[in-house]
């Protein structure tokens, strides 16, 4: 099972202080540069950096608001982006399912050999 991922699209949400900045987003439903510095422990400069990164890889709306930009979150891409983390996490799911199957059967194979050995042993001494 092979997932898509848009990698502009996870950089992005990579970083933990944009992370962060999602979540005010999400919860204050609109914010700016200086209102998100309030909450973080970062500069306004940084901040804006930040923003610019998560609007170039379309998960905020910029709206022009005096000498300040508004940013919102895009409903479509951030969908987007949950969609994927579910797609990815199924895929590991199963991945890792395989992998426990694998070594349950190496190990029921090992318990055979072992028991096998010890009755060879047993016939021999």
């Amino acid at each position: 099972m092979t997932v898509v991922v848009d990698d502009d699209l996870w950089s992005a949400i990579g970083d933990p202080t944009r992370r962060r900045m999602l979540d005010l987003l999400l919860t204050e439903g609109e914010g700016t540069a200086t209102s998100l510095s309030e909450h973080l422990p970062v500069t306004r400069q940084a901040i804006a950096k930040h923003l610019g990164v998560l609007d170039r890889a379309g998960l905020v709306h910029v709206t022009p608001a005096g000498r300040e930009m508004r940013y919102r979150i895009d409903d479509a891409q951030f969908a987007r982006a949950v969609a994927q983390l579910a797609a990815v996490g199924t895929a590991w799911d199963a991945r890792l399912g395989r992998i426990k199957r694998l070594a349950e059967a190496i190990q029921r194979t090992q318990h055979q050999t072992d028991r096998e050995r010890k009755n060879e042993g047993a016939e021999h001494g």
